[in-house]
């Protein structure tokens, strides 16, 4: 079925229908009903009247100017956060794009030069001047900025970024997630700690019956050294005792040799016999030398003492060990119910948020559909379903354009179109199409036909000039926001000498400055 006629109902899922949260038909009825452009990108000047379709289908061969159709709507209502860098069809000085809402309830008119200069006018009907144009549009930007076809290719991030910014939520999930990225990390660490602490301690030897206190291992020794000092002295002495002995035995040999010269050596014999005499009875006079002390046991004591000790200091940092083990598991699970929590707070957040489509939700970054990642659901329900979040992400102004439409399949045409109608909105699909028999055909910047016949000639967008103020400044694009809902439009709003109708005459509105509402509340009963 073809997207220029959308009838018929495509066949819905047992589960609830995705489309239930789009506001009610009739509860918003402002669409565009006049495109004009003139010198923006590929176009020339082009003048589109939708009519009453659900869908407008832009066709033509490549590089012929559909695109630039759909982002002349997207450059008039983003303004400058989605203008292209080079605006102005190459070799024109200055292009424009102008767009009705709502059968000529509001007009919207941006210009733009080669010298990135521009203006946004947002008139009422009745010629008054919205003081904050773009704050406005702002307002109505959303659904148009979403398109379902390129939504259902997006990557899983992406589409998670796009439906998170679209839903609120009590909790701040980006945030919790860094939180708990910190925590896995400082998890890892001490795990790997305790890991290492466990590998230490499996190491360590283990002993039975081991006293609480350490030894004296310093009294031990100063025994042993003290008797180690006694017995160098007994040595001493005792070698000093076999000296003396020797020398008996040298003065035996001298005595021998001095009876040899007894008449030569007769008074030096005498002396040596006192002599001997003198030194045997000191020998035969001292003391008996006492036995050497068996230090055998002290040492045997000793290294005992040592091995307790070195057992008691293995046995504390086997506790120390086991302490710094049970701490680091204390808060591993401390960490580990920190991160359970954030998740529980996050997955609570997800199911407490009013998604824009029944069984829409989120987890760990990607989007979920019934419980199934939405890359995985089928080709209709993706398309379904993304429609139906660009349907209910802005119900003021009920336009969505759709690119590549080409890549759509006759069921998914019929059911693009068939949720279009349904739901009262306005689909602007592009796609290739070298017939050119079906929908608005493009051909070098300009509409060719329209349905396989001749389109009539476009008609210009009409000359406007700028706004003056009382001291001839042009008048702000944004204003003190406090204008927007106090005071009422002022004769600077509008053009010096009235506004230009669509006939071309410069007459003023025949409304009092007195009579006219505020144009905020204008806004308000149009758009709400």
């Amino acid at each position: 079925m073809s997207l220029l006629q959308p009838h018929g109902e495509a066949a819905r899922p047992a589960h609830a229908d995705p489309t239930s949260r789009i506001p009610a038909r009739g509860a918003s009825r402002v669409k565009i009903t006049r495109f004009q452009a003139e010198n923006f990108k590929k176009l020339r000047v082009v003048e589109i009247i939708p009519g009453d379709g659900a869908v407008v289908p832009i066709r033509g061969r490549n590089a012929q100017g559909k695109s630039s159709v759909l982002d002349a709507i997207q450059a008039a209502l983003g303004g400058k956060s989605v203008m292209p860098s080079k605006p102005v069809r190459s070799g024109e000085e200055a292009g424009a794009v102008r767009l009705e809402l709502d059968d000529g309830a509001v007009v919207i008119r941006r210009t733009f030069d080669t010298e990135g200069g521009g203006q946004i006018i947002v008139e009422s009907a009745d010629g008054a001047r919205y003081p904050s144009p773009q704050k406005l549009l702002d307002g109505l930007y959303t659904s148009v900025a979403f398109d379902p076809l390129a939504y259902t290719r997006a990557k899983p991030e992406d589409q998670y970024k796009l439906l998170r910014s679209l839903v609120k939520l009590a909790i701040d999930p980006e945030e919790l997630k860094k939180k708990n990225k910190a925590d896995y990390e400082e998890r890892r660490d001490v795990n790997r700690d305790a890991k290492q602490a466990q590998l230490l301690l499996d190491q360590m030897p283990v002993f039975e019956n081991v006293p609480a206190e350490k030894v004296d291992e310093q009294a031990l020794e100063d025994v042993i050294g003290t008797a180690v000092a006694t017995n160098s002295d007994i040595e001493a002495r005792k070698l000093r005792r076999e000296s003396a002995w020797g020398r008996l035995e040298v003065m035996d040999t001298d005595i021998t040799a001095c009876r040899t010269r007894i008449a030569q050596l007769e008074e030096d014999l005498s002396g040596q016999i006192d002599t001997r005499e003198a030194l045997n009875k000191q020998l035969n006079d001292a003391e008996v030398l006492p036995a050497p002390i068996d230090i055998s046991e002290a040492q045997e004591k000793l290294r005992t003492a040592r091995e307790t000790n070195r057992q008691i200091e293995a046995a504390a940092k086997r506790k120390a060990q086991q302490l710094l083990l049970t701490n680091l598991d204390g808060k591993a699970e401390r960490l580990t119910k920190s991160i359970e929590g954030r998740k529980d707070s996050i997955a609570k957040a997800f199911e407490a948020a009013a998604m824009p489509v029944p069984g829409l939700t989120f987890s760990d970054g990607v989007v979920l559909f019934h419980g199934e990642p939405f890359d995985q659901v089928s080709s209709a329900e993706k398309l379904r379903v993304s429609t139906a979040i660009g349907m209910a992400s802005n119900p003021k102004l009920r336009v969505m354009l759709v690119r590549d439409g080409s890549l759509l399949d006759p069921e998914g045409e019929e059911l693009l179109a068939a949720m279009a109608l349904e739901h009262n909105f306005q689909f602007w699909v592009e796609a290739v199409d070298t017939s050119g028999k079906v929908g608005i055909v493009m051909e070098d910047g300009a509409v060719r036909s329209v349905d396989g016949e001749e389109a009539p000639e476009a008609t210009p967008i009409e000359k406007k000039r700028k706004a003056k103020s009382s001291d001839d400044k042009p008048v702000a694009e944004n204003p003190d926001p406090k204008s927007i809902d106090e005071r009422p439009c002022e004769d600077s709003e509008r053009p010096a000498d009235g506004p230009i109708n669509d006939a071309g005459s410069s007459a003023a509105p025949d409304v009092s400055i007195g009579d006219r509402e505020p144009v905020a509340r204008v806004a308000e009963s149009l758009f709400d």
